[in-house]
């Protein structure tokens, strides 16, 4: 649907973009991440035809934005951070004047219109003055612009910004069923949202595209080890040496607040070995008293079978040796020891300590400055292109 080729956009002093390169399937909600002045707002307006590249290519849908530039808009519905909305104007005569600029067909435009203001929930304020909208309002006010041609690619730029929490759920629950119809490029500083809405991350950072994969792999591919994090039952210098003494394990560290669940495991045990015996019960060490053999203390075996409720429980963080999957191993040393695993979870980077590690200059390194031949070309491209902007 989307196919960004080698693509740069020079100013004078500064470089905007760098050689990005990507494309994008039909049916993908590909969430588009990076910090101010990255570059993001630059590439997507260059893939919606606002800005043209100083080089390479956009294509859309077979459509070269540079060589068929009306027909490549046809394709595309954007929705920039600011909508591009009249407030004098009625909702009903916004969504008509849209049409008419989309050349939507007359014949089409009512039903059209209806479809966009029930689909986006605008019924009722057909009448109502776009000034006197609120924000939530608006921002379905910029989508229903961007969706009444039924385009086959939605540019999304920040489109909760600004909105109350009941908002940006309404927003987000929206977006989430145009992405069943559309392929949809959003961009957003909201980490939280990519995990909701996108199956595919893309991250610029100074230019250049540092990062591009499904969310939950960034983390595999970023995570320096495989790690889990393990909560099991029974004696806790028995179960560090049991998962330390596996081939698999490079380390085994105990978690913070294990000392403090330990601690109140042992305050248990105590206070109910100071209860009161029950009405005929032996007094402790009667046995002793009479010769008899007092009871071998508990094994492994026995902890699973007997341990109770006063056996303590212990959290540790358990790293792999070269990255290997260790969660089988440790259950079956935990099984065969017979200490049971309460909790296992994978331990992984989120994207927000991803998106902090690929966007800091230590991480990516210094970029290329401009060159003065570069800036020369530039100027000149884009002055042949004010003059025509479908060059």
């Amino acid at each position: 649907m989307l196919e960004v080729k080698q693509v740069s956009k020079l100013y004078e002093n500064q470089r905007g973009v760098h050689s990005i390169e990507f494309s994008m399937s039909r049916g993908e909600v590909v969430g588009f991440l990076g910090p101010n002045g990255a570059g993001k707002t630059t590439t997507m307006r260059m893939i919606t035809g606002y800005l043209n590249p100083t080089h390479g290519s956009i294509t859309i849908d077979g459509f070269s934005m540079a060589e068929n530039a009306k027909k490549a808009r046809q394709k595309i519905g954007y929705l920039p951070e600011t909508p591009p909305l009249y407030p004098e104007m009625s909702v009903e005569a916004y969504l008509q004047f849209i049409a008419d600029l989309r050349g939507i067909p007359v014949k089409e435009q009512k039903r059209r219109i209806g479809e966009v203001i029930e689909r986006l929930g605008l019924q009722g304020r057909e009448r109502q003055v776009i000034r006197g909208l609120s924000k939530g309002y608006k921002q379905r006010m910029g989508l229903a612009q961007a969706i009444l041609h039924n385009p086959d690619l939605l540019v999304l730029d920040e489109p909760t910004s600004g909105l109350d929490p009941k908002q940006i759920i309404e927003i987000r629950q929206l977006i989430r069923e145009l992405g069943e119809n559309h392929t949809v490029l959003l961009s957003t500083h909201i980490l939280p949202e990519i995990n909701a809405l996108c199956n595919r991350v893309l991250i610029i950072n100074q230019g250049r595209i540092v990062m591009d994969g499904h969310p939950d792999q960034l983390a595999n591919t970023m995570g320096e080890t495989f790690e889990v994090s393990l909560e099991v039952k029974g004696p806790r210098e028995a179960i560090l040496a049991g998962l330390r003494g596996l081939p698999q394990v490079a380390s085994v560290t105990p978690l913070a607040d294990e000392p403090a669940a330990a601690g109140a495991a042992a305050a248990a045990h105590t206070a109910a070995l100071t209860q009161q015996p029950e009405p005929g019960a032996p007094e402790p060490g009667v046995g002793e008293q009479h010769g008899q053999a007092a009871e071998p203390a508990a094994g492994p075996a026995d902890t699973f079978t007997a341990g109770g409720d006063s056996s303590p429980t212990v959290k540790v963080l358990v790293s792999a040796q070269d990255r290997a999957d260790i969660r089988e191993a440790i259950f079956y040393r935990m099984a065969e020891l017979r200490y049971p695993i309460l909790a296992m979870k994978k331990e992984s980077m989120s994207l927000e300590d991803i998106f902090l590690k690929l966007t800091t200059d230590e991480a990516l390194g210094d970029v290329r400055d401009v060159s003065s031949e570069e800036v020369a070309s530039a100027s000149e491209q884009n002055a042949s292109k004010e003059v025509n902007p479908d060059a």
